[in-house]
């Protein structure tokens, strides 16, 4: 749902020199008019746009505990954007905001399938700086890295705020949440959209990134070419992968042996919990844990299988296990119970092949090692859509 229209506002631009870069930056100061659209409560000076009048602001379209999303225009193409505004106003945001830079950043390909960065931009105390992955002369960008692996503010004082602003491709068509439980079901649409998630997801763990966050919520449907393309999105979460070299050791490296990034342990509890795998809860996994969560993923979207979140009051696509009057997350479950078996599908009436159960199973088992990695997945996906 749109939130309502507020009035136009005006504000001034006026362009700033950029510390450290040649890139001209434009900052709004207050003379010169472009106009916002806004609901009606809206705090409209918390958002002046950095970026302007390079992009003019629209409409608020997302809200999150730590950002803000935009949808925008570039005014010089007239193409529609997507612009995430992150407060750095602590060091649990700073590093959520790095992540999902450094993400992005170090992807050097395109893929359909995920999200695009087009430009980051820093902005504190009237300076505004383009980002650019590793900027060592940068001072500001040298302190955000430190306030995140210190864990303590030392950008300054809260009335000198950082903001990250983020400007990515717009995605008209939603969440996968609202596409999918707007829409009468559709075998053709499910199973290309389990082509386009695996691709994804394989094409994240070839560059060595575990996106740790895999939900519907951070899904997004791009319509521009008339048929719905799925976009990976928000890796606040991610974590990008050194590559192992043959001494052993870590290395920084992108793209390479395609089995990296399933050697990595990583011990962060993190994630959404409908979601998250069984060795996750415990602190101790892989990568397989976006194999498990893509499983919920497919396993909920087939057979429409859904919650009602607690917090937002939404209807949100996710699989669970009922314990009495309550629902428990499946990789919770699992944890308690690992010779608990799954009654895939759920639904009596169900038309889903043998093929697409079988490759459900071995997507949510309990033991990682079970599991197909990201490029078994992707060929598996293309057997068994084809063959059902």
């Amino acid at each position: 749902s749109q939130p309502p229209a507020g009035r136009g506002v005006c504000k001034v631009l006026r362009s700033l020199a950029v510390e450290n870069n040649n890139v001209d930056i434009d900052v709004p100061m207050e003379e010169h008019c472009f106009s916002m659209n806004f609901s009606k409560n809206e705090n409209l000076e918390e958002h002046a746009m950095v970026m302007a009048p390079r992009y003019s602001l629209l409409r608020e379209v997302g809200r999150g505990s730590y950002g803000v999303v935009f949808e925008a225009i570039a005014r010089r193409t007239g193409a529609r954007v997507a612009v995430k505004k992150l407060q750095c106003n602590a060091p649990e945001n700073v590093e959520l905001a790095l992540s999902e830079f450094w993400a992005l950043a170090s992807l050097e390909k395109k893929h359909e399938n995920v999200v695009q960065l087009e430009e980051c931009v820093l902005q504190r105390n009237g300076m505004a700086q383009k980002m650019s992955h590793g900027n060592k002369r940068s001072k500001q960008y040298l302190r955000l890295v430190e306030t995140s692996l210190k864990g303590e503010r030392i950008l300054g004082y809260p009335e000198e705020p950082c903001y990250l602003w983020f400007i990515m491709e717009f995605c008209e068509g939603g969440d996968l949440n609202q596409y999918i439980l707007s829409r009468r079901p559709d075998p053709l649409t499910n199973k290309s959209f389990m082509r386009q998630l695996t691709s994804a997801v394989a094409f994240l763990h070839q560059n060595n990134i575990v996106h740790r966050d895999l939900k519907p919520d951070n899904i997004l449907i791009s319509q521009k070419s008339g048929l719905p393309v799925l976009k990976v999105a928000d890796f606040g979460l991610s974590k990008v992968c050194a590559g192992l070299g043959k001494d052993g050791n870590e290395h920084p490296k992108a793209g390479g042996d395609r089995n990296n990034v399933n050697k990595f342990w990583l011990s962060s509890t993190c994630g959404s919990d409908f979601f998250m795998a069984p060795e996750v809860w415990e602190g101790h996994y892989t990568a397989k844990a976006d194999i498990f969560a893509l499983g919920i993923i497919i396993w909920a979207m087939l057979e429409r299988i859904t919650f009602i979140d607690a917090e937002s009051k939404r209807e949100l696509l996710g699989t669970y296990v009922r314990r009495g009057t309550e629902i428990v997350p499946v990789g919770e479950a699992l944890l308690g119970n690992p010779k608990m078996v799954l009654h895939i599908p759920q639904k009596t009436r169900s038309t889903m092949s043998e093929g697409v159960k079988k490759l459900l199973q071995d997507m949510l088992a309990v033991n990682p090692l079970d599991r197909p990695d990201a490029f078994q997945l992707e060929v598996l996906v293309n057997l068994v859509t084809c063959a059902a």
